[in-house]
């Protein structure tokens, strides 16, 4: 361990192992440590005894629920998004499609429409706004960056999403508020509302992604999912990292990170041995007086015998609940998923309702989305703080992740990814890649 690396990080969270993936792809002499002895940190997976012993102690699972490593828990929040489309780790991982994705609206559990075709079918809208919302769908899939005639005279710099969503197709075809709703949260992906007080080609942009990749997959949703649990994730980019020259040590203890003078840091000490490097990349926890809570998340992990309710007995499924439809300051996240991504027995389901936490009280807070479940056979319930970097990482070499998110679709860790790398390495992400072979792996 006695040697000097370019970078040392400390964690195998999915962050931190597609960081450590990139870093050693790029040539860097990476060295990654975990204070544990299992890959994934908060993105590990659990099988249901592990899971009993998390949350309910010496307690045993019951019999009903089948044998304990046919279930891979999630213990991060959710479901696999867009990432794995732009990395070269899907050789190492098989994908299945999710099967819909869903938005709840006026108390009901609808399809999101993600096309001109989609929205005129939508029980979402009445016989006037699925017109318009043609439109404006139309619009979208038009734009393009390299076609200043598909922008119809505006700048999308200067134009809100608001203001796009009102006054796009010669200003007089203005979207109805719900429909901005379901758009804005359930298409773009914001978790709350103030994506409409921002430039309005960031929202467009979301959507042409969200078409884009439900088009890509031709399923019910836009999403991908590994088989055998998120926790398969973390894994995939340690073996990328490996191939290319990167060492792992799990089960380090302590991992104390080594600062100079001028409090810069210079390696990292464990078990009376220490590794000399230029730059140190870790989660919270493993320098929490450089970091600061900003809130906390509340979530909830069930196991059911059925589909979720109106989701056309999806295998699984996302359901977004956007703020207003709930009176809250931001959404909650809903995802299911079954035997049919070899996370639970054949008949079994795993739910997780998540939120930023508003209350102190989960079971009560996250109560709409569980609600949406219909009858639960077992339910846990969880919160955890959610923690932002305060550190000058040009003044002390320290690259330190965010706290995940309460949301299913990892648009947010995906962006922290591309940030921290630009800031380790000084460039920016190349993602342009050839896309077929994500498309490939998830129809296996």
């Amino acid at each position: 361990m006695d040697e000097e690396y370019d970078v040392i990080v400390l964690g195998t969270g999915l962050k931190e192992c597609i960081l450590s993936g990139l870093l050693s792809v790029d040539g860097l002499k990476v060295l990654h440590m975990d204070r544990n002895d299992y890959y994934g940190g908060e993105s590990t997976s659990l099988n249901l005894v592990q899971l009993w012993k998390h949350f309910r102690g010496d307690e045993k699972p019951p019999e009903k629920l089948g044998a304990s490593r046919e279930y891979n828990f999630m213990m991060a929040n959710g479901s696999l998004v867009r990432i794995l489309i732009h990395t070269d780790v899907t050789k190492y991982l098989n994908f299945k499609a999710v099967d819909g994705s869903y938005v709840y609206n006026k108390k009901k559990v609808h399809k999101v429409p993600a096309t001109d075709v989609e929205a005129l079918k939508s029980p979402l809208m009445g016989l006037f706004e699925k017109r318009r919302a043609r439109k404006f769908f139309i619009y979208v899939q038009d734009y393009d960056d390299n076609d200043p005639k598909s922008y119809e005279g505006l700048d999308l710099n200067k134009f809100t999403g608001l203001d796009a969503c009102k006054l796009l197709q010669c200003r007089k075809y203005g979207l109805e508020d719900d429909t901005i709703d379901f758009i804005g949260h359930a298409l773009a992906l914001h978790s709350n509302d103030s994506y409409l007080d921002q430039p309005a080609l960031g929202f467009i942009k979301r959507m042409k992604l969200y078409a884009e990749s439900l088009a890509r997959f031709q399923g019910g949703s836009p999403y991908i999912y590994p088989l055998y649990g998120l926790g398969e994730l973390p894994q995939a980019f340690a073996r990328l990292s490996a191939v290319y020259g990167g060492t792992y040590m799990l089960h380090k203890p302590e991992c104390k990170v080594e600062f100079d003078a001028d409090g810069k840091a210079t390696g990292v000490t464990s078990e009376g041995e220490t590794a000399k490097c230029k730059k140190v990349v870790c989660d919270p926890s493993y320098l929490p007086d450089k970091v600061k809570k900003v809130g906390k998340v509340a979530r909830a992990i069930c196991i059911m015998s059925h589909p979720i309710p109106d989701t056309n007995n999806s295998h699984s499924a996302q359901v977004i609940l956007p703020q207003k439809q709930l009176g809250r300051k931001s959404d909650m996240y809903l995802f299911c998923c079954s035997y049919a991504h070899n996370v639970a027995p054949k008949g079994k389901y795993i739910a997780f309702v998540s939120a930023e936490a508003e209350t102190d009280d989960p079971e009560v807070e996250l109560k709409p989305g569980v609600d949406l479940l219909g009858p639960v056979e077992e339910i846990f319930y969880d919160t955890y703080d959610r923690y932002v970097p305060t550190n000058d990482h040009a003044a002390d070499s320290c690259f330190i992740s965010a706290s995940y998110d309460p949301t299913t679709h990892f648009e947010t860790t995906v962006n922290d990814v591309i940030e921290m790398y630009t800031k380790i390495t000084g460039k920016v992400l190349d993602l342009s890649v050839d896309l077929s072979a994500a498309s490939a792996a998830s129809e296996e």
